[in-house]
């Protein structure tokens, strides 16, 4: 008789079945709680003013020309300052918007900056947001960022 008939085999692969999907649940909650018990939002203040400051001197440079020194957009550029970018970047990460940035711009040059230049300018996005200033630098390690939300109202 095939041992896959068996009401034994049957039996072995059930088993295997169930802790494949026992396992798979447990590395789901522990893949997932950290990440809730170490929230933050851009209203935790994540970046210093020096740090923006070296943002807005590399975005005058390297940004400028297609964004406008304003922040404000034109043409084909987005605005990266008020309720547009709010919208836009609403509920999703300083991580999505550090990448975003990174592989695609400036757009005569993309990733032709340090990790550090762009997470630099990503200071300067939120400090032109008017999301508070802290004691820490932001850092260009994407786990990170990718922890901090961007949300457009500030937290009950």
């Amino acid at each position: 008789m095939n041992l896959w008939m068996s009401g034994r085999g049957w039996h072995g692969v059930a088993i295997v079945a169930m802790s494949a999907y026992v396992l798979w649940g447990i590395m789901l909650v522990a893949n997932t709680a950290p990440r809730e018990q170490a929230a933050k939002s851009v209203w935790d203040a994540v970046y210093t003013d020096a740090q923006a400051s070296r943002g807005k001197e590399v975005y005058g440079r390297e940004c400028g020309a297609c964004h406008l020194d304003s922040l404000g957009g034109a043409d084909m550029a987005p605005g990266l300052a008020g309720e547009a970018f709010l919208t836009t970047w609403n509920d999703l990460s300083v991580g999505d918007l550090f990448e975003r940035i990174r592989i695609s711009m400036p757009q005569d040059n993309a990733a032709g900056l340090t990790r550090q230049q762009y997470v630099d300018i990503v200071a300067y996005i939120l400090q032109a947001n008017k999301f508070p200033t802290g004691a820490s630098e932001l850092v260009h390690d994407l786990p990170t960022l990718k922890a901090i939300r961007i949300l457009s109202k500030k937290p009950a």
